[in-house]
């Protein structure tokens, strides 16, 4: 953390007192301050002193930077995104935007939150007005949902723990992951497993209440089968804390895909115990391809699991996770840290992401440097989803893990890569519209703050010029 720098931690210190179950004069009591105090911290009205927030991380078991202010930069993208849309007609200062989120932070999150249901009711307009399942203002529900996970770090310790602790039980093992919990969903719930026949589009899960069976597709790995086996374990032990997790979404769609986001967090959490996992990946020095394979899961649920490794206590290193196919459309979207994943509809073409599709298979690395100057250490993969028979339907993406550059000497890939010599970065940005670049030569539309010079007796590499003074 920057030192010197005004830390509010009130979201992050309200969620993890609650996760302890300690009520504010508890916890003001074992810091050794004034509950009044304590409240005002958790309200944005104080920040954090050096000396409270050492006592924090020492009462409540975190790493003192578990309190980072990753918030107010994800506000602040948030913010340049809104006010880079051409609807807002004007041109503001980045600094103007970054002083509006330091000293006005209600106000920041009105507009981003204005911005968006202005998009919806684009949206509804560019579709004609035709019917939608959408309530106003809630935006896409796909959208929604991610917002969702993004804003909780992707973590969720009430459902993590409950896995952690039936694997235990269960004495769950990757080779009779399957069996074991074929054994469990019928000694406790009556479910019978059976399984299709292969055929070229068979459904991979689907659970018929009146009869209690669980048919499950012939033609996927025995890992496959395990992953959908622990998500109806999750909706069936479980259905009361996922509905109250995802009544933080809203109502209609978007609560039911939350609910479905919810039972996959809950099976990768049993398939791959968070101590277990934490520690092979911290022994494996995060090498995704090794972990799949101990865990018998596949490399994108693996990649998804390590960017879920938050658990206060016991952090592991915060990724990011993404999924994107060969347009640029972004599926999924998981972060632990503040990079900011733009929702204007397309990231930058020099992301390592893009290129993985020109390498199939293989895992590309990059160090990517944004234009604020910080540095992230990426990683990125193709994974094909379906074609298990030929007239099956599949699907290719490329999914990317990345951290701050600070953090990737615990990763296996930034080995023999020079990552402290600036020369080894790759500038990106956010997305042309909202990129403060200048000079970049893969432009593909103006930037939102500045002039643009047109001049037809000259001609530059660079596609649009800006005059920003």
């Amino acid at each position: 953390m920057a030192v010197g720098r005004k830390l509010y931690a009130h979201a992050k210190l309200r969620r993890l007192r609650r996760e302890h179950g300690l009520t504010q004069a508890e916890l003001a009591r074992r810091l050794d301050i004034s509950t009044s105090y304590l409240n005002q911290i958790e309200n944005s009205q104080r920040t954090l002193t050096a000396a409270v927030l050492l006592r924090l991380a020492e009462v409540l078991g975190v790493d003192p930077e578990y309190f980072a202010d990753t918030d107010a930069e994800r506000l602040g993208a948030d913010v340049r995104t809104a006010l880079a849309d051409e609807a807002s007609a004007v041109t503001v200062d980045p600094v103007e935007a970054a002083e509006l989120v330091r000293d006005h932070p209600l106000v920041a999150r009105a507009l981003v939150a204005l911005h968006q249901r202005y998009q919806d009711a684009a949206a509804r307009v560019a579709a004609l007005a035709g019917p939608t399942d959408v309530p106003p203002g809630l935006g896409e529900p796909h959208d929604v949902v991610r917002d969702f996970f993004y804003e909780h770090y992707n973590y969720f310790d009430q459902l993590d723990t409950a896995a952690e602790q039936l694997a235990g039980r269960l004495r769950l093992s990757p080779r009779r992951a399957t069996e074991i919990l074929s054994l469990h969903l019928f000694d406790q719930y009556g479910v019978r497993v059976a399984i299709s026949a292969p055929v070229a589009a068979a459904e991979m899960r689907r659970f018929d209440p009146e009869t209690r069976v669980l048919h499950l597709a012939a033609n996927y790995t025995d890992g496959q089968r395990a992953f959908q086996l622990a998500t109806q374990l999750a909706f069936l032990a479980h259905s009361d804390l996922i509905t109250e997790l995802a009544a933080g979404v809203g109502h209609g769609p978007a609560t039911a895909l939350a609910r479905i986001g919810l039972g996959n967090y809950y099976a990768g959490a049993l398939l791959m115990p968070y101590g277990d996992f934490h520690q092979s990946a911290e022994d494996l020095r995060y090498d995704v391809e090794l972990l799949a394979g101990h865990y018998g899961v596949s490399f994108e649920t693996a990649c998804h699991r390590l960017s879920t490794l938050q658990r206060p206590t016991r952090r592991g290193v915060p990724l990011s996770f993404l999924r994107v196919d060969r347009a640029g459309n972004i599926s999924k979207r998981q972060s632990a840290t503040d990079f900011h994943f733009s929702r204007l509809g397309g990231t930058c073409p020099l992301w390592i992401i893009y290129e993985a599709f020109t390498c199939p298979g293989r895992i590309l690395t990059q160090v990517a440097e944004m234009p604020d100057g910080k540095r992230y250490f990426w990683l990125a993969r193709t994974v094909v989803h379906g074609g298990r028979g030929h007239h099956s339907p599949r699907s290719v993406f490329a999914v990317a893990l990345g951290c701050e550059l600070r953090h990737s000497h615990r990763l296996v890939y930034s080995d023999s890569i020079a990552v402290d010599d600036p020369r080894t970065a790759t500038p990106i940005g956010l997305g042309c519209r909202i990129c403060e670049r200048r000079d970049c030569a893969q432009r593909a539309r103006p930037p939102a703050a500045g002039r643009l010079v047109i001049d037809e007796n000259r001609r530059t590499v660079i596609p649009y010029a800006v005059d920003r003074r």
